[in-house]
């Protein structure tokens, strides 16, 4: 590891910690050279989530995406940003838990609907209104009607 202070390039480790759960280990590095102290951080380095859309296209995992779209449906409901962004990071371990690298738009709106009918009917119905693309009201009702 590359010295901030003066670049020499040996050190030794002081000290090691768990981080974040075990996602990551901080160390604490002491140059050989110089004797500033440093701290870097390891994590594993994960290939990215990729989305296989309803048309065949395949892009990268968007969290700003989702985010967004599951604020749209609890907007002037009585649900936290922090159960916004929890819900979010239970989604996102589920799909690491299923070992894959590629995901169906489908199967994620479908993880979201999951959730967000547990917690709010109302957001449940907003977001599947527009996931769904409900073409008329008959399906609306329908929705409405298995709740």
């Amino acid at each position: 590891m590359k010295c901030p202070y003066c670049a020499h390039l040996e050190d030794k480790v002081v000290d090691s910690r768990s981080k974040r759960g075990g996602l990551a280990t901080r160390r604490r590095r002491e140059c050989l050279d110089c004797g500033e102290r440093f701290t870097t951080y390891e994590y594993i380095e994960e290939s990215p989530l990729m989305l296989t859309k309803s048309d065949g296209r395949i892009e990268p995992y968007d969290r700003s995406k989702l985010k967004r779209g599951i604020s749209l449906a609890v907007v002037k409901r009585s649900i936290s940003t922090e159960n916004v962004v929890k819900m979010i990071n239970e989604i996102e371990e589920k799909c690491h838990e299923l070992g894959k690298q590629e995901i169906s738009s489908a199967d994620l709106g479908a993880m979201v609907m999951a959730r967000l009918k547990e917690l709010d009917e109302v957001a449940y119905i907003r977001f599947a209104s527009v996931y769904r693309q409900f073409k008329d009201i008959g399906e609306f009702r329908k929705e409405l009607d298995s709740l």
